[in-house]
Parts: structure tokens; C-alpha cells; sequence
């Protein structure tokens, strides 16, 4: 067996993403409400999370499915804004209660809870007050962190601070391409980062002081991640050391931007002398919070990156000429499991999970009423190979949730995009299971061995 017997096999989704229900309950307005709402909003055909997946009303046939599907994880966000209405003042105990029932009948099904606190929806409440350049931000965060854990760590083990800062911030206040739809000067998106660092280091102080059981905690970072063009250690080194650069991709959607701070406590070398006074000073206390031990390092992992100086100036595309793309153009790289998870495990010390990795594929219901998608099955098959690969080799490996549970709202490109192990029919809402779900939980119950089927 190359898989530990406690591997996690599970699937995610996020609360924008899925819940609908936006003003419903006393919900207050995130950005992504406020923002997918304006007339120029960029959306793929102006399309909002107003439904989504009407989630917040169905989640016991989803939970259903989830058991069905024989899933031992599902990793869910809160909707900051459907606790706490304006992010800092009063809760919403319909709300709170959403997310406790939801618990409830996850555990009842034999599933276990995990939940992400930020995955993306700010409150309009905290961005009105400044978002994340505001420095009480971290305050208000932490407050909310206590909330949640007050309410659901009795039942909760696992919890993940942020995900995916590279995207919140980076696309949402940096290349505007997210809500808040902003391009913002490097002075402020470091600002931004800085409070975001803190916000992390507080919730995980709060959730490992309160929690009622004992708890296993992270953040859930995305990144470029490098493969070597061979097996030689001149190729090895070139794709680990552009792995961890902070510049060439854009400082702020790189690894080690984030996770060296976290784990190596200092910014990535070079940060200094490319930003100088611009670059924020920590305090040693401030530095001991950021740092906050985690128990592994999450990652939300697709696709290998390509480096463009190694593309010839005449050829226009990015990448190899007709390499295999999922339908939203994103490169089939199944070995980059592998070597993210030697590179990260290599330079941080700590376990691996891989906290999103998924398939976007032409999806539909054929005519004997199911959902073919045998591509999704090899994308998936491929990239678990790789993972399982790193583990036979020694790589402490936690487990692997697939992105996602169910077609859902993909931000930018609205529901075009169809990730899900369940397909959603979201003029009737109706659930399909889709051959893949039924290949993962096979998949599940050999813990991995079935892969080679």
C-alpha cells in the first residue's frame, strides 16, 4: 500500500459558489453579491451565485449524494457575511445555524467536516470599512474565526485559514479580474498581503486555543508550479527554483510569497532589495503568529505552468504544440502532483494535501439520462497516479479533494465550466451523478489500489 489507511479522499466546494440563497435569512452582501450585480460586471454572460446550486436548501440531498458517493471528506467555506452581516457587527443566528445543521448531517453520514473561513466572499460590510488594506482587518477576522469555532468545533477537526490568497488578492485587487475588480498599486496589495498574513496567524492561534477537540489546521494556497523538462538534477533544480520565485510570476501569485512566511518565517529572497521600504516589518511577536505551526500544507493544484522564454519569440502559444487541454483550456500535467508535493514537502517540512484538483469538461446528459465523462476519469486517474507515486516514495501524503462536489458558479466564467463530480441541471436544480462519481468511489473504497484497474 503506497497510500497511508487514513488517507483522505474527499471533495469541495465553496459557499459562493454553490449556496444561492444571497439575501435570504438575514444574509448580508459580500463583494461577490454586490459586484456580479453591477451592469459592468465582467462575468461570463452576467451570471451571479444569486442560486447557484440552491445548496442552502438542499443540503441534505447533497449530503446524500456525498454518502452516496462514499466520500470521506467534504471541504466547505463559510460565508463570512451570512454569520456576520456586515463582517463586524451583529451575528446571524440563522446563519451560524446553516452551517452547524450542515455538520450535523455530514457526521451523520459518516463524513467528515472540513471547513475553509475565507474562500473569497469579503464581506461589502469590511470592504466598505477599507477590505483587507484595512489593518483592523485582522481583528475582525479573528472574531469571526472565534465564532465559528465556538459553534462547530465540538464536531470539526479540520480547518483551513485562507484559500487561496494568491487569487484573492492577486486577480481580485491586482489584475481585477475577481471581485472586487480592482488593479491596485504593489505599495497597497503588500499592505494587503501583510494584514492577510496576520489574519492567518490569528485564526490559527484562535482555532488552536479554542477548539473543543483537537484540531488539524492549514491554509489552502494555489501557485505556479513547475515540472523539470527531464530527469536530470540541472532540470530538477530549474523547475524547484522557479517553483519558489517570487518574481517571475508576479510576486503576489507566487508560492513562496505566502508560504515562506508561514513556514520559513521571512519573505523570499530578493523580496527585500526588489521592494525595499515598501516591503512591511514584522514584529518578533508578529512574526511568531504568522509562523504558527500548521500540520500540512494544502495545495490547490491544476496544471503544471509553462515558461514562456523557453517558447520560441514566433510561437504565440503558451505550451506544447497540441498538448491535451480540459475544455477550459487549462494543460493536462499529470506528473506536476508528483513534483509539487516533493518540492513543497522539500522546502516546508510538513505533510501534503492536495486541496483542489479537478477536471472542466464538456459535460451533459446523454440520452439514457446519465453523464458520460470518461475524460474526467483519465485527467483524474492520471494526476492520482502521480500523487500515489510521491507517497511510494516516501512523501507523507494527507489526501486529495477533488474540485468539485457538484457543477457550481466558477467565478469569472460563470456556469459554463463544469468541474463537478455531479452534474446540476440549474434550470430544474436536478442532481445527476456522473460516471466519475461512480469511478471515485471505487476508487475510494480500494483506498487507491483500483487506480491501476
Amino acid at each position: 500500500m503506497a497510500l497511508p489507511n487514513d488517507f483522505i479522499w474527499g471533495v469541495a466546494g465553496a459557499s459562493y459558489q454553490v449556496e444561492g440563497a444571497w439575501n435570504e435569512d438575514g444574509k448580508g452582501p459580500s463583494i461577490w453579491d454586490t459586484y456580479t450585480h453591477a451592469r459592468q460586471s465582467p462575468v461570463h454572460h452576467h451570471e451571479t451565485g444569486d442560486i447557484a446550486c440552491d445548496h442552502y436548501h438542499r443540503y441534505k440531498e447533497d449530503v446524500a449524494l456525498l454518502a452516496e458517493m462514499g466520500v470521506k471528506a467534504y471541504r466547505f467555506s463559510i460565508s463570512w457575511s451570512r454569520v456576520i452581516p456586515d463582517g463586524i457587527g451583529r451575528i446571524n443566528p440563522k446563519g451560524l445555524s446553516f452551517y452547524s445543521d450542515l455538520v450535523d448531517e455530514l457526521v451523520r453520514n459518516g463524513i467528515e467536516p472540513m471547513v475553509t473561513l475565507y474562500h473569497w466572499d469579503l464581506p461589502q460590510g469590511i470592504f466598505d470599512r477599507g477590505g483587507w488594506l484595512n489593518p483592523d482587518i485582522v481583528g475582525w477576522f479573528e472574531r469571526y474565526t472565534k465564532i465559528i469555532v465556538d459553534a462547530l468545533s465540538d464536531r470539526v477537526t479540520y480547518w483551513f485559514t485562507l484559500n487561496e490568497p494568491q487569487i484573492f488578492l492577486g486577480l481580485g485587487c491586482y489584475t481585477g479580474a475577481h471581485a472586487p475588480f480592482l488593479k491596485m498599486a504593489d505599495r497597497d496589495v503588500i499592505k494587503m498581503s501583510r494584514h492577510a498574513l496576520l489574519a492567518h496567524g490569528t485564526a490559527v492561534r484562535t482555532i488552536r486555543q479554542f477548539s473543543k477537540k483537537p484540531s488539524k489546521v492549514a491554509f489552502a494556497p494555489t501557485g505556479p508550479s513547475f515540472v523539470p523538462s527531464d530527469n536530470s538534477e540541472e532540470a530538477i533544480e530549474k523547475a524547484r527554483s522557479k517553483t519558489f520565485a517570487f518574481d517571475d510570476y508576479g510576486y503576489i501569485f507566487s508560492n513562496s510569497w505566502w508560504a515562506d512566511p508561514i513556514f520559513l518565517r521571512k519573505f523570499p529572497d530578493g523580496a527585500k532589495e526588489f521592494f525595499g521600504s515598501d516591503l512591511p516589518d514584522f514584529s518578533e511577536e508578529e512574526w511568531d503568529l504568522i509562523s504558527s505551526p500548521l500540520d500540512f500544507y494544502g495545495c490547490n493544484i491544476y496544471t503544471a505552468m509553462r515558461d514562456l522564454k523557453d517558447i520560441s519569440a514566433t510561437d504565440a502559444k503558451e505550451g506544447k504544440q497540441g498538448e491535451p487541454l480540459t475544455a477550459i483550456n487549462w494543460a493536462i500535467t499529470p506528473e506536476v502532483l508528483y513534483w509539487s508535493a516533493k518540492f513543497f514537502y522539500e522546502r516546508y517540512k510538513v505533510p501534503v494535501m492536495i486541496t483542489e484538483n479537478g477536471c472542466a469538461c464538456t459535460d451533459y446528459v446523454h440520452l439514457d439520462g446519465k453523464v458520460h465523462d470518461p475524460q474526467r476519469i483519465d485527467f483524474t486517474k492520471r494526476y492520482l497516479r502521480e500523487f500515489y507515486r510521491a507517497s511510494k516514495e516516501g512523501i507523507p501524503v494527507v489526501g486529495y479533494i477533488y474540485w468539485s462536489f457538484m457543477d457550481n458558479f466558477e467565478w469569472g466564467i460563470g456556469y459554463d465550466a463544469r468541474f463537478g463530480l455531479v452534474y446540476v441541471d440549474y434550470e430544474t436544480q436536478k442532481r445527476t451523478l456522473k460516471d466519475s462519481a461512480y469511478w471515485y468511489r471505487d476508487v475510494i473504497a480500494s483506498n487507491g489500489e483500483s487506480l491501476w484497474d
